[in-house]
């Protein structure tokens, strides 16, 4: 039953779009320990690109728009985050 299950391939096509650039903020937020210091996930993701509805931009870049000084969890860091770079669909090929 298993060797059938293998032959049948993917449910989904992909299609044939560019690959999207950046990294999905959950994805940056699962390597960092909390709490966490601002400062300490600058040093450690700041030269990472995280996917924006308005594009890629790099964490940072981000970071200095975020208040905030200390993050208690994983969730009060992707909201001060998605605060700044908003949310919604993010673009899949440049125009």
């Amino acid at each position: 039953m298993a060797d059938d299950e293998e032959d049948e391939g993917p449910v989904v096509e992909l299609g044939d779009c560019d690959p999207v650039k950046g990294a999905p903020l959950a994805r940056v937020a699962s390597r960092l320990t909390w709490g966490e210091k601002h400062s300490v996930i600058v040093d450690r993701e700041g030269d990472t690109t995280v996917r924006t509805p308005d594009g890629p931009r790099e964490l940072a870049d981000v970071m200095d728009d975020v208040d905030v000084p200390y993050f208690e969890s994983r969730q009060e860091f992707t909201d001060a985050v998605r605060e700044v770079v908003g949310t919604g669909p993010v673009p899949t090929a440049e125009e």
